[in-house]
């Protein structure tokens, strides 16, 4: 068991398994070569959602995976879990709208949390499906938590990384100090013309050496200013309000990674999630990894998606 600093000390009421030790830490090299022409065996789609394109890469066959990326990113930034869910699972992994091969409508109106989560929904009627299993991280961790709030009957089970529950990250984002000044690039990003500062070489340098290429390829495919639209239009602004209502419960089992080295979104918003979930819930805290959880530890992340997603 794990227990979290400061106000997530709470968190020990949760399942938390310290999947280090349960699965290894290490990339595999099987795994790495496969990766490398991850890009060069996806099938690409595009679904419609309300007049906008939406683009998707599907790899595999079986029940549904959809993959929802974030900021700033595309569908490649699930290139390891990919590979390996695909041996069981149908794996569609999407462009958000404003990035890559999606369509890039103008207006902040356009990024509105609603239409992003019916570009979710559209993509996996577009893949055949009635439902899926809903993974996300970042913004499209917010959207896979929304997505299951509001539109359970698609969703079979929720996997997020880095993203806490958005009751929980309003609640700090009210109460705590240190949450506030972390999330002082969110109110950067809701200036104005916030974009003019952003380029595709500047963003890869978040990105790992060996994928950095495809990403300045898929930035400049994008559009800075949608981008940042997602802020605008649905990150909490100042004054910061703590939440009033009690939010709609999550119906289906949820697996969560936290990286615990995010040093924008701080750990104290995890705490009490268990009590917006009405299903299993586990969490899986990695000391070591960042905001990009299943890219810093890539291997252990796989494995346990692999795992959670196959069991009975």
């Amino acid at each position: 068991m794990r227990s979290l600093p400061g106000r997530a000390a709470g968190l020990s009421a949760v399942r938390l398994m310290d999947f280090g030790l349960l699965l290894g830490i290490g990339a595999a090299p099987a795994m790495a070569a496969a990766v490398n022409d991850i890009d060069q065996r996806v099938e690409h789609r595009h679904a419609e959602s309300n007049g906008v394109k939406i683009h998707y890469a599907v790899l595999g066959e079986g029940p549904l995976v959809l993959m929802i990326h974030g900021f700033p990113d595309f569908w490649y930034s699930w290139r390891h879990q990919m590979d390996a869910l695909s041996k069981t699972h149908r794996v569609a992994a999407m462009d958000l709208r404003g990035y890559n091969l999606s369509d890039k409508p103008v207006g902040t109106e356009n990024y509105d949390m609603r239409l992003l989560v019916a570009d979710a929904a559209a993509v996996i009627r577009h893949a055949g499906a009635a439902r899926a299993i809903v993974v996300g991280h970042d913004w499209g961790g917010a959207i896979a938590w929304q997505l299951a709030m509001h539109v359970p009957a698609m969703v079979d089970r929720l996997i997020i990384v880095n993203l806490p529950h958005p009751h929980g990250l309003a609640r700090e984002l009210a109460s705590n100090p240190e949450q506030q000044k972390s999330s002082a690039y969110a109110r950067n990003f809701q200036k104005p013309d916030a974009h003019e500062s952003l380029s595709a070489e500047k963003l890869a340098e978040l990105v790992p050496a060996d994928a950095r290429d495809r990403y300045i390829e898929a930035y400049r495919r994008s559009s800075f200013e949608a981008m940042l639209a997602y802020y605008k239009r649905n990150y909490p602004r100042e004054p910061y309000a703590a939440p009033a209502d009690e939010p709609v419960h999550v119906k289906a089992p949820v697996l969560q990674f936290h990286g615990m080295r995010d040093r924008a979104l701080l750990p104290g918003a995890l705490d009490g999630a268990w009590r917006w979930i009405d299903n299993a819930y586990t969490l899986v805290t990695i000391p070591n990894a960042g905001h990009w959880a299943h890219w810093d530890q890539a291997d252990l992340v796989t494995r346990a998606m692999v795992r959670w997603v196959n069991e009975k």
